[in-house]
């Protein structure tokens, strides 16, 4: 699972909003993938050997996540361009299979 608490502007949080993910979540980032200004959340989910992405629906939720398979126990995420298409890509470490996989944004 991962957990977001929103900050309503009076230097409190909300409660939390639960959203499911795949089996064991190690690591997440948190940026805008899909170009919208809207900050997305990426987790690594070691359990289910893959990449779930939380798309920001701009009202205070998350999206279902969307999932990519990767390599083996992946244990951390960042997300940068690498390719310099002006778009986030995805590096995600793999622990048991000693990869880093690439998920180049589309």
């Amino acid at each position: 699972m991962v957990a977001v608490h929103l900050n309503p502007g009076n230097n409190t949080f909300n409660a939390e909003t639960l959203y499911s993910t795949g089996s064991d979540p190690r690591s997440i980032a948190v940026v805008d993938v899909n170009g919208d200004n809207k900050p997305d959340i990426v987790v690594a989910n070691t359990g289910s050997n893959n990449v779930g992405i939380f798309l920001n629906t701009g009202t205070g939720t998350f999206s279902a996540q969307t999932t990519y398979p990767v390599g083996s126990d992946p244990y951390s995420v960042a997300v940068v361009d690498v390719n310099s298409d002006n778009k986030p890509d995805i590096i995600v470490a793999n622990l048991s299979d000693n990869t880093v996989g690439v998920l180049l944004h589309c």
